[in-house]
């Protein structure tokens, strides 16, 4: 990478795709949502780095406060290497009182992690395995309370989830690497 101003640069096929993003959506509402989506779906780990998010700043004339504002808001947005796999347990009320707390339990000692581990506090969870395999996340509310115990793997919604459900997802995972 080059330097400029002080600042790192991105390399230029880097430029070259995210100059590419900000042409395609410069005149829509609400565009900055969709660079930012567009950004982090394109980075092989899933996530937006903050060279990515500071020259965003600088070609589309937004500010790098706004940009930083907007992807730390959205929990869809990460600012952290993702794992191969995630997985989200909503903490909402309904999930709550269905057991979503025991999910979370069972899943952190399934995956090997510890108490503490975890960025964000006790409810708002954030932390991937140190193999890079999975990454357990938590969200408020999915919006899906009649389908509670909600848990998302990999983008895809599972409802009246239990731990042997949970635990079959988990293995379907692993031999999939296998």
């Amino acid at each position: 990478m080059k330097q400029t101003h002080g600042q790192a640069r991105l390399p230029i096929e880097d430029q070259d795709f995210v100059d590419g993003v900000i042409a395609r959506y410069q005149e829509r509402p609400g565009r900055l949502l969709s660079i930012l989506e567009a950004l982090q779906e394109h980075h092989p780990r899933k996530f937006l780095p903050i060279e990515v998010l500071d020259y965003v700043a600088a070609k589309a004339g937004i500010p790098t406060a706004q940009i930083y504002s907007v992807a730390t808001f959205y929990a869809l947005f990460n600012l952290q290497p993702q794992g191969e796999n995630t997985i989200c347990i909503c903490r909402g009320t309904a999930c709550h009182t269905r057991g979503s707390r025991n999910l979370l339990e069972r899943l952190k000692l399934e995956l090997g992690l510890r108490a503490g581990e975890e960025e964000g506090g006790a409810d708002k969870i954030s932390v991937t395995t140190p193999d890079g395999k999975f990454t357990l996340r938590t969200v408020a509310c999915f919006g899906q309370c009649a389908l509670a115990p909600v848990v998302e793997v990999n983008h895809s919604i599972l409802g009246h989830v239990n731990e042997q459900a949970l635990q079959r997802e988990i293995e379907a995972l692993e031999g999939r690497r296998k």
